[in-house]
Protein backbone atom coordinates (compact mmCIF):
# COMPACT_ATOMS: atom_id res chain seq x y z
CA UNK A 1 0.00 0.00 0.00
CA UNK A 2 1.26 3.54 -0.96
CA UNK A 3 1.89 5.80 1.96
CA UNK A 4 1.81 8.66 -0.62
CA UNK A 5 1.58 12.33 1.83
CA UNK A 6 0.40 15.95 0.12
CA UNK A 7 3.24 17.68 -0.91
CA UNK A 8 2.10 20.59 1.20
CA UNK A 9 2.80 17.88 4.20
CA UNK A 10 6.30 17.80 2.87
CA UNK A 11 6.85 21.37 2.69
CA UNK A 12 5.74 22.23 6.06
CA UNK A 13 7.84 18.65 7.24
CA UNK A 14 10.91 20.73 5.59
CA UNK A 15 11.25 23.48 8.43
CA UNK A 16 11.39 21.01 10.79
CA UNK A 17 13.74 18.98 9.47
CA UNK A 18 16.20 21.63 8.57
CA UNK A 19 16.18 23.06 12.12
CA UNK A 20 16.91 19.46 13.52
CA UNK A 21 19.80 19.14 10.78
CA UNK A 22 20.89 22.35 11.75
CA UNK A 23 21.41 21.29 15.20
CA UNK A 24 23.39 18.52 14.52
CA UNK A 25 25.63 20.08 12.20
CA UNK A 26 26.92 22.77 15.17
CA UNK A 27 27.67 19.13 17.18
CA UNK A 28 30.19 18.31 14.64
CA UNK A 29 31.18 21.67 14.24
CA UNK A 30 32.18 21.65 17.53
CA UNK A 31 34.07 18.63 17.24
CA UNK A 32 36.13 19.61 14.09
CA UNK A 33 39.46 20.20 14.03
CA UNK A 34 42.05 21.37 11.74
CA UNK A 35 44.75 18.91 11.93
CA UNK A 36 44.09 15.08 11.33
CA UNK A 37 43.17 12.96 14.18
CA UNK A 38 44.42 9.40 14.25
CA UNK A 39 47.47 8.05 13.48
CA UNK A 40 46.58 4.24 13.60
CA UNK A 41 43.46 2.36 12.28
CA UNK A 42 41.53 1.85 15.07
CA UNK A 43 42.55 5.51 15.93
CA UNK A 44 41.15 7.37 12.77
CA UNK A 45 37.70 4.48 13.30
CA UNK A 46 37.44 5.39 16.30
CA UNK A 47 37.03 9.27 15.63
CA UNK A 48 34.57 8.49 12.83
CA UNK A 49 32.36 6.46 15.46
CA UNK A 50 32.78 8.96 18.17
CA UNK A 51 31.87 11.95 15.09
CA UNK A 52 28.64 9.44 14.51
CA UNK A 53 27.62 8.73 17.90
CA UNK A 54 27.51 13.17 18.64
CA UNK A 55 25.49 13.53 16.04
CA UNK A 56 22.98 10.46 16.30
CA UNK A 57 22.39 11.43 19.81
CA UNK A 58 21.56 14.81 18.69
CA UNK A 59 19.43 14.27 15.16
CA UNK A 60 17.57 10.81 15.67
CA UNK A 61 14.82 11.48 18.18
CA UNK A 62 13.70 14.91 16.67
CA UNK A 63 13.48 13.38 12.98
CA UNK A 64 11.81 10.15 13.81
CA UNK A 65 9.27 12.88 15.69
CA UNK A 66 9.05 14.78 13.42
CA UNK A 67 7.38 12.27 11.39
CA UNK A 68 5.17 9.39 13.97
CA UNK A 69 5.40 6.08 12.34
CA UNK A 70 8.82 6.78 10.55
CA UNK A 71 11.61 4.51 10.75
CA UNK A 72 15.26 4.72 10.84
CA UNK A 73 18.13 3.08 8.15
CA UNK A 74 20.48 1.71 10.92
CA UNK A 75 23.57 1.08 8.68
CA UNK A 76 24.07 4.26 6.99
CA UNK A 77 26.34 1.84 4.45
CA UNK A 78 23.96 -0.46 3.10
CA UNK A 79 22.32 -0.26 0.02
CA UNK A 80 19.16 -1.90 -1.86
CA UNK A 81 15.68 -1.41 -1.41
CA UNK A 82 13.79 -1.04 1.75
CA UNK A 83 10.57 -1.96 3.17
CA UNK A 84 7.74 -0.17 2.32
CA UNK A 85 6.86 3.13 4.28
CA UNK A 86 8.55 6.09 5.41
CA UNK A 87 12.58 6.01 6.29
CA UNK A 88 14.80 8.66 7.22
CA UNK A 89 17.97 7.86 5.22
CA UNK A 90 21.17 10.11 7.65
CA UNK A 91 24.58 10.06 6.99
CA UNK A 92 25.21 11.91 10.70
CA UNK A 93 28.80 13.11 9.22
CA UNK A 94 28.99 12.69 5.10
CA UNK A 95 32.75 13.05 4.82
CA UNK A 96 33.76 11.63 7.93
CA UNK A 97 36.53 11.03 7.21
CA UNK A 98 37.28 14.22 5.60
CA UNK A 99 36.53 15.81 9.15
CA UNK A 100 39.11 13.05 11.19
CA UNK A 101 41.72 14.47 8.76
CA UNK A 102 40.86 18.75 9.33
CA UNK A 103 39.75 18.74 5.77
CA UNK A 104 36.71 20.83 4.91
CA UNK A 105 34.17 18.89 2.93
CA UNK A 106 31.83 17.50 5.02
CA UNK A 107 28.34 17.82 5.79
CA UNK A 108 25.04 15.88 7.86
CA UNK A 109 22.54 14.74 5.75
CA UNK A 110 18.88 13.58 6.35
CA UNK A 111 16.54 12.09 3.60
CA UNK A 112 12.86 10.87 3.83
CA UNK A 113 12.67 8.03 1.87
CA UNK A 114 8.82 7.30 1.19
CA UNK A 115 8.11 3.98 -0.39
CA UNK A 116 11.77 3.66 -1.84
CA UNK A 117 11.56 7.26 -3.86
CA UNK A 118 13.61 10.28 -1.70
CA UNK A 119 10.78 12.74 -1.20
CA UNK A 120 12.50 15.70 1.45
CA UNK A 121 16.48 16.30 1.84
CA UNK A 122 18.12 18.47 3.59
CA UNK A 123 22.60 18.87 3.12
CA UNK A 124 24.06 21.44 6.13
CA UNK A 125 27.55 22.29 5.57
CA UNK A 126 28.39 23.89 9.20
CA UNK A 127 31.91 25.43 7.91
CA UNK A 128 30.15 27.63 5.76
CA UNK A 129 26.99 27.53 7.65
CA UNK A 130 25.17 26.94 3.88
CA UNK A 131 21.92 24.08 3.53
CA UNK A 132 20.60 22.74 0.33
CA UNK A 133 16.87 21.24 0.34
CA UNK A 134 14.83 19.58 -1.67
CA UNK A 135 10.78 18.23 -1.37
CA UNK A 136 9.57 16.18 -4.03
CA UNK A 137 7.46 18.31 -7.15
CA UNK A 138 9.11 21.29 -5.25
CA UNK A 139 12.60 21.80 -6.72
CA UNK A 140 15.69 22.53 -4.33
CA UNK A 141 17.63 25.18 -2.99
CA UNK A 142 20.70 26.76 -1.45
CA UNK A 143 19.24 28.69 0.87
CA UNK A 144 17.06 30.87 -0.25
CA UNK A 145 18.16 30.80 -4.20
CA UNK A 146 16.60 28.25 -6.53
CA UNK A 147 19.28 25.69 -7.84
CA UNK A 148 19.33 24.74 -11.64
CA UNK A 149 21.91 22.31 -13.17
CA UNK A 150 24.12 23.20 -15.72
CA UNK A 151 23.08 24.11 -19.74
CA UNK A 152 26.44 22.06 -21.16
CA UNK A 153 25.94 20.17 -23.89
CA UNK A 154 29.51 19.07 -24.93
CA UNK A 155 31.06 16.24 -22.60
CA UNK A 156 34.25 17.69 -23.21
CA UNK A 157 33.59 20.86 -22.03
CA UNK A 158 32.53 19.21 -19.31
CA UNK A 159 33.69 18.79 -15.70
CA UNK A 160 32.84 15.15 -13.94
CA UNK A 161 33.59 13.73 -10.94
CA UNK A 162 33.39 10.12 -9.57
CA UNK A 163 34.75 8.28 -5.85
CA UNK A 164 34.36 5.15 -3.74
CA UNK A 165 31.49 4.90 -1.98
CA UNK A 166 32.72 2.70 1.38
CA UNK A 167 36.13 1.83 2.13
CA UNK A 168 36.86 -1.95 1.36
CA UNK A 169 35.52 -1.99 -1.93
CA UNK A 170 35.88 -5.20 -3.86
CA UNK A 171 39.01 -5.37 -6.19
CA UNK A 172 36.58 -5.77 -9.85
CA UNK A 173 34.96 -2.05 -8.29
CA UNK A 174 38.00 -0.99 -7.77
CA UNK A 175 39.14 -1.63 -10.86
CA UNK A 176 35.88 -0.13 -12.63
CA UNK A 177 36.34 3.03 -11.04
CA UNK A 178 39.66 3.47 -12.52
CA UNK A 179 38.68 2.42 -15.68
CA UNK A 180 36.23 4.82 -15.50
CA UNK A 181 37.98 7.67 -15.04
CA UNK A 182 40.72 6.76 -17.94
CA UNK A 183 37.40 6.71 -20.12
CA UNK A 184 36.13 10.05 -18.48
CA UNK A 185 39.68 11.99 -19.08
CA UNK A 186 39.30 10.92 -22.61
CA UNK A 187 35.63 11.93 -23.16
CA UNK A 188 35.29 15.13 -20.69
CA UNK A 189 37.38 17.71 -20.00
CA UNK A 190 38.27 17.57 -16.12
CA UNK A 191 37.48 14.79 -13.87
CA UNK A 192 36.98 14.92 -9.58
CA UNK A 193 37.57 12.07 -7.51
CA UNK A 194 36.75 12.13 -4.38
CA UNK A 195 34.52 11.49 -1.39
CA UNK A 196 31.89 11.97 -0.55
CA UNK A 197 29.29 11.51 -2.94
CA UNK A 198 26.91 14.05 -1.61
CA UNK A 199 29.36 16.81 -1.66
CA UNK A 200 29.75 16.37 -5.20
CA UNK A 201 25.96 16.06 -6.36
CA UNK A 202 25.65 19.49 -4.79
CA UNK A 203 28.11 21.03 -7.26
CA UNK A 204 25.82 19.19 -9.84
CA UNK A 205 22.80 20.48 -8.96
CA UNK A 206 23.74 24.11 -8.67
CA UNK A 207 25.20 23.58 -11.78
CA UNK A 208 29.08 23.81 -11.04
CA UNK A 209 29.47 20.41 -11.94
CA UNK A 210 28.12 18.52 -14.60
CA UNK A 211 28.14 14.57 -13.73
CA UNK A 212 28.48 12.37 -11.40
CA UNK A 213 28.76 8.78 -11.38
CA UNK A 214 29.37 6.02 -8.90
CA UNK A 215 29.61 1.69 -8.86
CA UNK A 216 28.00 1.43 -5.47
CA UNK A 217 24.02 1.52 -4.07
CA UNK A 218 25.09 3.19 -0.96
CA UNK A 219 21.72 4.71 0.08
CA UNK A 220 22.94 7.17 2.54
CA UNK A 221 25.22 8.86 -0.31
CA UNK A 222 22.99 8.72 -3.20
CA UNK A 223 19.38 9.60 -2.05
CA UNK A 224 19.97 13.46 -0.81
CA UNK A 225 21.98 13.97 -4.11
CA UNK A 226 19.65 12.51 -6.20
CA UNK A 227 16.70 14.48 -4.96
CA UNK A 228 18.71 17.45 -5.42
CA UNK A 229 19.95 16.71 -8.56
CA UNK A 230 16.56 15.74 -10.11
CA UNK A 231 14.46 18.45 -8.47
CA UNK A 232 16.87 21.08 -9.87
CA UNK A 233 16.33 19.65 -13.28
CA UNK A 234 19.28 16.70 -13.66
CA UNK A 235 18.52 13.33 -15.10
CA UNK A 236 19.28 10.47 -12.38
CA UNK A 237 19.88 7.10 -13.89
CA UNK A 238 21.90 3.98 -13.27
CA UNK A 239 25.07 3.31 -15.39
CA UNK A 240 21.70 0.83 -18.17
CA UNK A 241 19.93 4.24 -18.26
CA UNK A 242 16.93 3.34 -16.16
CA UNK A 243 15.56 5.63 -13.49
CA UNK A 244 17.51 5.34 -10.78
CA UNK A 245 16.02 3.52 -7.47
CA UNK A 246 17.56 2.52 -4.01
CA UNK A 247 17.83 -0.75 -5.51
CA UNK A 248 20.16 0.15 -8.20
CA UNK A 249 23.44 -0.66 -8.47
CA UNK A 250 25.12 1.74 -9.78
CA UNK A 251 23.98 5.58 -10.27
CA UNK A 252 24.85 8.36 -12.80
CA UNK A 253 23.63 12.46 -12.24
CA UNK A 254 24.02 14.68 -14.74
CA UNK A 255 22.99 17.67 -16.63
CA UNK A 256 20.67 16.49 -19.04
CA UNK A 257 22.16 17.95 -22.15
CA UNK A 258 25.07 15.94 -21.37
CA UNK A 259 23.62 12.59 -19.49
CA UNK A 260 23.25 10.28 -22.62
CA UNK A 261 27.32 11.13 -23.72
CA UNK A 262 28.12 10.67 -20.32
CA UNK A 263 26.00 7.14 -20.40
CA UNK A 264 27.27 5.97 -23.61
CA UNK A 265 31.05 6.20 -21.98
CA UNK A 266 30.43 4.72 -18.91
CA UNK A 267 27.77 1.91 -19.61
CA UNK A 268 30.73 -0.30 -21.28
CA UNK A 269 32.37 -0.17 -18.07
CA UNK A 270 29.10 -1.33 -15.52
Amino acid sequence: MSTAMPFDTDTTLLSDVTAAVKTAGDTLRDRYTPHARGVSLDEVVGEIHANDDAVLAVLREPLLRSRPGSQWAEDELAGGVLRPGEWWVVDPAEGNINHVHGMEDWAVTATLVRDNQPVLTVVHLPLTGDTYTAVAGGGARLNDRPLKVSAKTDLGAALTGTGQARPGEDERTFRRIGDSVTAMLINGLVVRVSVPATMQLIHVADGRMDAFWQFSDVRSGLVAGALLVSEAGGTVTDLAGEPWTTGSRDFLAAAPGIHTAALKVLSPIA
